[in-house]
């Protein structure tokens, strides 16, 4: 057998195979493969192993005509599947945001880019940022700034006091000061703006977090976990500036990561997108650590 007789033999035409056919596995395996990282991040794993017992259950009562059991199955199948959409809701809500926040779709909507351009930080802000986080943290005053991206926090503006006011390291002083009025609770920025303040954001139920950390952390990533958010927390305790982002929590960060972190949502969209192929930036850790 030649080469040419060989070529022809693994063509596609020869095995009936189209390019529309090895699309559309390739969109499957990359789907498939993305549900089960999903499903091995969440709780879902635990259910996934649930579910694997459970069949090889209906699996032996098939076999020895366990005729019981299987009508249990069989009429409590629906039952299950409306269960996991209630139970695993905040996981589903998640992993479709997460769809959306992807870089490669949204850099194809033009109102999305327009939207992006107006949540980009100046250096004037990241600089009063990044001062300001580590006054309070050399003064052991705690809080929580969260740093608005492409996924709206509205819901969590309306639980604090709105401001719409200029970014500003005396402003935001006063508002952590201790005993004050609007010291409770997290700040919202969006681009070069206060827009909120005392809000209340969601814990995170991550069991792999550091059981030293605080309620305060727990909310930094918390709201990292539902939105895009870039959250500053500084330890009332100890001092230390601490970024959350994407469900990871990196801490003990000098001025120079701390500057990088902004940095990286202050880009333009078509930088934004070449750091999103590089993959995760160099002082970024995962939050159990």
């Amino acid at each position: 057998m030649n080469l040419q007789q060989l070529y022809q033999y693994f063509s596609l035409n020869a095995l009936n195979v189209t390019w529309s056919d090895v699309a559309e596995i390739i969109i499957l395996s990359v789907l498939i493969y993305n549900i089960l990282m999903w499903i091995k991040s969440t709780r879902a794993w635990s259910l996934l192993k649930g579910f694997a017992v459970i069949l090889f259950v209906f699996m032996l009562a098939s076999v020895f005509h366990m005729n019981t059991i299987l009508w249990l199955g069989r009429n409590f199948l629906n039952l299950g599947i409306m269960a996991v959409i209630i139970v695993f809701q905040p996981e589903l809500r998640r992993a479709l945001e997460q769809l959306g926040q992807n870089n490669i779709i949204t850099s194809i909507m033009p109102f999305e880019n327009a939207r992006k351009s107006e949540l980009l930080l100046s250096d004037r802000t990241v600089a009063e940022l990044v001062k300001v986080s580590f006054e309070m943290g050399r003064a052991r005053t705690g809080a929580l700034l969260v740093v608005e991206q492409a996924v709206s926090l509205r819901e969590y503006e309306r639980t604090g006091i709105a401001l719409d006011s200029a970014v500003s390291s005396q402003l935001i002083l006063n508002i952590f000061e201790k005993n004050t009025p609007l010291h409770d609770g997290a700040v919202i920025l969006s681009g070069d703006r206060i827009r909120s303040a005392t809000c209340y954001l969601p814990l995170s139920d991550n069991l792999n977090l550091s059981k030293e950390l605080g309620t305060r952390h727990r909310a930094a990533v918390g709201i990292s976990e539902v939105s895009d958010s870039l959250t500053i927390v500084v330890s009332e305790e100890t001092g230390s500036v601490s970024v959350a982002k994407n469900g990871r929590l990196m801490r003990n960060l000098n001025q120079e990561q701390l500057k990088e972190q902004l940095q990286t949502i202050q880009a333009k969209p078509e930088e934004s997108r070449k750091r999103f192929w590089k993959g995760r930036g160099r002082h970024e850790k995962k939050s159990s650590e």
